[in-house]
């Protein structure tokens, strides 16, 4: 068992070094984005767009009535990104990073019970115009499940627990503009339990790229809407890509907006590539990665994938 396991060990190693390609030609700037390399899908930095979108948790951002909001502190710099489209009246994705420095725990969510929003910090985003947002309170607790199942859950992507090194960068998570609406079968359940997952890569990794959202990019995407017409995905998602000192990996999770628990499925079962996840989201993810090394970590096979994160 013991050569076994030494095996599986040196196999999964061997998969994080082989998604390294050139990674010596990559140099980070110290903002997670990387130098100017063989590059043809990267985004580009323009007066329309930040220069944060260059980061490597970035994917691809579709412009047009779409905008990329990004939310800091002082402290710590970005807090997470979001994709907002104006015309949808819903964020496409959130993304943001995990390392060291802001893999802290200095505030815990039950402290906005002490406050005087009494527990319930959520509140609309100030970037993004009121009219577009729903209503904090009402709008997905009173919709439910195709017009019969469960009242939906105002469902975090980028994560509350994912933002507790600071009390401000906690309180932005709660913006309404980082919210899906999500039935508890799928919130507090298998989808907590991916997130979780997440930051139990964290520990063993310099540095996490997560990018996490719904699907709201045609009528075969969107299972469902809201009393007042907001967009309830079909599909919810995840595109995780790790770096340490033997190169890059990545992975996704796949998973159906359904009304019933899937936990006992266990989260591996829906593990994808990321190419998959590419094909099916619409979305060209890790896309500031020099391309031999994403084409390489993106298009490793599902079952390579699993073994290299640990399943």
């Amino acid at each position: 068992m013991r050569k076994i396991h030494f095996f599986i060990s040196l196999f999964a190693t061997t998969l994080f070094l082989v998604s390294c390609g050139s990674n010596e030609s990559i140099t980070d700037d110290g903002n997670g984005s990387t130098s100017d390399v063989t590059n043809v899908n990267k985004n580009t930095i323009s007066s329309s767009q930040p220069k944060e979108i260059a980061r490597l948790e970035f994917p691809k951002v579709k412009g047009g009535t779409s905008e990329v909001i990004i939310h800091s502190t002082s402290a710590y710099g970005m807090t997470y990104a979001s994709e907002w489209d104006h015309t949808l009246r819903s964020q496409r994705w959130s993304c943001f990073e995990i390392y060291k420095s802001n893999n802290v725990k200095n505030w815990n969510r039950s402290g906005w019970k002490q406050t005087s929003w009494g527990g319930d910090p959520f509140q609309k985003d100030p970037s993004v115009p009121s009219s577009e947002q729903p209503n904090v309170t009402g709008e997905f607790s009173g919709s439910y499940y195709k017009g019969i199942g469960s009242f939906y859950e105002r469902g975090h992507i980028c994560a509350s627990e994912d933002r507790v090194y600071s009390k401000d960068a906690n309180e932005q998570t709660f913006y309404m503009t980082n919210m899906q609406p999500q039935v508890g079968n799928l919130n507090e359940k298998i989808w907590s339990d991916m997130e979780a997952k997440v930051r139990d890569w964290a520990s063993n990794a310099d540095t996490l790229y997560v990018c996490k959202g719904g699907t709201i990019d045609g009528d075969d995407k969107i299972i469902d809407q809201t009393k007042s017409g907001f967009i309830v995905p079909r599909y919810f998602f995840m595109a995780v890509l790790a770096k340490n000192s033997l190169g890059y990996k990545a992975m996704g999770f796949w998973i159906e907006h359904l009304d019933v628990d899937q936990r006992s499925k266990g989260v591996a079962s829906f593990v994808v590539n990321i190419d998959d996840l590419e094909q099916k989201t619409g979305i060209d993810f890790f896309c500031n990665l020099p391309d031999d090394v994403e084409n390489q970590v993106e298009g490793l096979s599902v079952d390579k994938v699993k073994i290299a994160w640990g399943f």
